[in-house]
């Protein structure tokens, strides 16, 4: 049975949050899919100090923190060298939003915390103004490519093949007609 969306619950990232990110960087399914630690940890701490305008969260299952969420802004980083690294990010309309997802404990995975969480973020998100979302997974991270369409994200067609290991996704809302 999926998990209720409303059951999820988000705070902004504090710096007394770091330990808490510091131990979640530190597993597996963590390593995995992300970078060194210290690094991403480092990346975080300059958002929190508004160094970054990417927004980092933490996400909730009935009050107990069970992961992170973070938005970034299209806009904010079409930069000469975030298009050399991800050229996708110039092909995405510049008002979009990207969010990227991370289950906090590895016994948490597999149970529909993701798709829940992602479900709830973007309605969050929505509430807030954007109707573009898009989010950048792995392509052969298949757990969180099939959580990503359980929550309404489905493949950018145009960019289908062109992103490295990326699978570009834009969550797909049926009021609206997505558009090129």
């Amino acid at each position: 049975m999926p998990i209720d969306p409303q059951r999820i619950g988000f705070r902004p990232v504090e710096a007394a949050d770091l330990p808490l990110l510091a131990g979640w960087m530190e597993t597996p399914h963590w390593r995995q899919w992300w970078g060194d630690p210290a690094t991403e940890l480092g990346y975080i701490r300059e958002m929190i100090e508004g160094r970054d305008t990417t927004e980092p969260w933490l996400f909730t299952l009935d009050g107990r923190e069970a992961g992170y969420v973070q938005v970034w802004y299209v806009a904010d980083n079409r930069t000469a060298e975030v298009i050399a690294e991800t050229p996708w990010v110039a092909e995405v309309p510049s008002d979009a939003v990207g969010v990227d997802l991370s289950i906090g404990r590895e016994e948490d995975l597999s149970r529909g915390i993701g798709s829940a969480a992602l479900t709830a973020f973007v309605a969050l998100l929505r509430a807030r103004g954007h109707q573009r979302i898009v989010i950048d997974p792995d392509a052969e991270n298949v757990r969180a490519c099939r959580a990503y369409a359980k929550a309404g994200f489905r493949p950018v067609a145009h960019l289908a093949g062109r992103t490295g290991e990326a699978l570009i996704m834009e969550y797909v809302d049926s009021t609206w007609e997505t558009r090129p």
